[in-house]
């Protein structure tokens, strides 16, 4: 069957994937429905967690990466390139559950977490047993499950076997990183870890990788692009993934609710060892012990409003804020021009110049 894209061209749009996205779940809903209606239940669970929205900025970075190595919108590949960069989305979304309950995260976008919104349809239904490790237990599972499904929408995507066998290479790089960078943040918050270096490499790893190194080599991968392009895209993506993450550092304690779809000071709350939280005990320790000792005893609790107003209040004026800012403008520079500086086609440099600022400088 053939997506329909009416509106694929140079630049792609989130339609285009979701449509990508819906084709192939509705045939998994279907399968799903022949085995068992507590299956197919689940698995329109994920569909709608999926499609809940989302920018869709990995198939985005997969598509510039390919059109940026001469890949041609309008030629027979394209459709195998949407449906690859889509599969990304649903790797996403394996992340995100898994992470959601790693972390014991409550929301996710506006909306009840994936574990969260299990466990509630088992107390409505009273069933028997724990709710909370019945709502673990099944978004573990669907999370597995879009995971597998990821690697189906690669599989089954449509590329030319050579395209096929080098994408194969890059995504399985790009699932070990993930687990990687998961494993690092775990063990960071678990040990308390304050080193900046920890959780810098947390963000390239977790972040990063997935987020815009690995979709820009996918797309190059897939147009066969030469190594040069390819380190000149990784080196692009290195820098605005972990810009992108330090963004969110800064929304993950000073966001707005309304706007992050999360409650504010969440990584405050979930003890997150980020590159923000270092830094400001960094700076605490030299400029205000009393300060850094508050910091270190309220960092992973039931924090007050007014100690999140004291904990936000330390962490700008020791200086940690802006250390963040500049070293996300310092990153994004040195993106931009090691892009500007590649063999990539003057339309994706603009296009991935633009997304690099966006990522960036988000409120969301």
């Amino acid at each position: 069957m053939s997506i329909t894209r009416p509106r694929l061209g140079a630049a792609l749009h989130t339609d285009d994937v979701d449509a990508a996205l819906r084709q192939f779940l509705t045939v998994r809903r279907a399968e799903a429905e022949t085995i068992s209606p507590a299956y197919a239940a689940a698995v329109a669970e994920l569909e709608s967690y999926v499609l809940r929205g989302g920018k869709r900025v990995r198939p985005t970075f997969a598509w510039l990466g390919w059109i940026g190595a001469g890949g041609d919108e309008a030629g027979a590949e394209a459709e195998a390139v949407l449906r690859t960069g889509a599969a990304l989305e649903m790797f996403h979304a394996y992340g995100l559950i898994h992470d959601d309950v790693i972390d014991a995260s409550l929301t996710r976008r506006g909306a009840p977490a994936a574990h969260v919104m299990f466990a509630d349809q088992h107390r409505a239904r009273c069933w028997s047993g724990s709710a909370e490790l019945f709502g673990t237990g099944a978004a573990i599972l669907i999370g597995d499950l879009a995971q597998c499904w990821a690697d189906d929408m690669v599989r089954t995507s449509g590329l030319p076997a050579q395209a096929q066998q080098r994408v194969a290479t890059v995504w399985a790089e790009l699932r070990t990183e993930v687990l990687c960078g998961q494993l690092l943040d775990l063990t960071a918050e678990a040990a308390g870890d304050e080193d900046i270096d920890t959780a810098l490499r947390v963000n390239r790893y977790k972040t990063a990788s997935y987020t815009v190194e690995r979709p820009l080599h996918i797309g190059a991968a897939i147009a066969g692009a030469d190594a040069e392009l390819i380190a000149a895209y990784r080196a692009f993506g290195v820098d605005i993934g972990i810009a992108f993450q330090l963004r969110d550092d800064l929304l993950g304690v000073f966001g707005a609710p309304e706007e992050t779809g999360k409650p504010s000071g969440d990584d405050l709350v979930q003890g997150k060892r980020t590159v923000l939280f270092t830094s400001a005990l960094k700076y605490a320790d030299e400029q205000d012990p009393d300060a850094a000792k508050f910091l270190r005893a309220r960092i992973g609790t039931q924090i007050s409003d007014e100690e999140l107003s004291t904990m936000r209040a330390i962490i700008t004026d020791v200086g940690a804020v802006d250390h963040v800012e500049r070293d996300i403008t310092a990153r994004t520079d040195r993106a931009v021009a090691a892009l500007r500086a590649s063999g990539a086609t003057d339309f994706a440099k603009d296009q991935l110049t633009a997304m690099a600022i966006s990522a960036t400088q988000r409120t969301s």
